[in-house]
């Protein structure tokens, strides 16, 4: 018969991830650190598991996501409890945490969060995180929902698709002149390029689609970690790289950037993935996200 994993050891275990220390969850929960090392050892005993890397901060191991990520939903659950029978915190909000990609919260999803009623009020804590990173959030145990590049749902959450995000390979046209004449795929992978930061992978597969496996983009990189900075960089011409299809409208049409390659556009799809809990508010969020992706996005 599988031991019941005791809620006040779950909820110390929560707190020393959270506070990073076992000092700071002790002042938190106004125990001694004793006692907070005793009920993390004691949780540990039982599930016969290592739940935490004792360094500075402390960080949950494998399974102590799994127990993390259940002490969150917990809480989530005893708010909307609360809540319900009237007896939370007077005008208290909500809180939804949601991870999403750069892209997607400088264009579509803010407008998207507009659309979830305002009663009972809700308060948005968003992380920004790449499109294929977004999911370890969630995995973690940090978040509640994230836009996601993986169709595989994370343990105990669900996942929906949301549509497909267009990106146009462009550069401003001196750059163009100037760094790519001759066959266009060889000339990218030789040219300066803008990236995002170290894990934006689209440049690179893009030439290598051009290329038919080989290469990627080249050694001149210059990282630029906002949506609207790494538009406007290529757009001055520091290198080209992968635009988003509705940020690049305007300057296309403008001429202050040129499509690359018109006919072959590069598209990531997106998916909504979100705890398998039956909450109000985080259900609310879910129907504004999807209804407004089915407007900005590709099906």
């Amino acid at each position: 018969m599988m031991a019941e994993l005791p809620l006040d050891q779950v909820r110390t275990l929560l707190a020393v991830v959270d506070e990073g220390t076992f000092d700071a969850a002790a002042a938190v929960l106004r125990l001694t650190p004793s006692a907070v090392s005793q009920r993390v050892k004691a949780l540990e005993q039982r599930t016969g598991r290592v739940l935490l890397v004792r360094a500075k901060p402390v960080r949950p191991t494998e399974s102590g996501e799994v127990v993390v990520r259940f002490a969150r939903q917990l809480a989530r659950l005893e708010r909307d409890a609360w809540s319900e029978l009237g007896a939370g915190p007077d005008g208290e909000p909500t809180r939804v945490s949601i991870a999403v990609n750069a892209d997607s919260l400088a264009t579509w999803f803010l407008p998207a969060l507009t659309r979830v009623p305002d009663v009972p009020p809700l308060s948005f804590e968003l992380h920004r995180e790449d499109e294929e990173h977004t999911a370890t959030l969630l995995r973690e145990g940090l978040v509640m929902a994230a836009v996601t590049s993986s169709p595989d749902a994370v343990s105990g959450c669900s996942v929906r698709p949301l549509g497909r995000m267009r990106y146009v390979a462009a550069a401003a046209p001196d750059f163009v002149e100037r760094f790519l004449a001759g066959p266009l795929g060889d000339a990218l992978a030789e040219a300066p390029v803008v990236t995002f930061d170290r894990r934006d992978s689209y440049q690179d597969r893009f030439v290598r689609e051009l290329r038919q496996g080989a290469g990627g983009a080249g050694p001149v990189r210059h990282a630029v970690p906002t949506s609207e900075g790494f538009v406007e960089a290529i757009a001055l011409g520091l290198g080209w790289g992968m635009v988003p299809e509705v940020q690049a409208g305007d300057l296309l049409r403008t001429g202050r950037l040129l499509s690359l390659v018109p006919e072959r556009p590069f598209d990531v799809p997106l998916y909504w993935q979100q705890w398998k809990l039956d909450s109000p508010a985080l259900a609310a969020v879910a129907e504004a996200v999807t209804a407004a992706a089915a407007q900005a996005l590709r099906s």
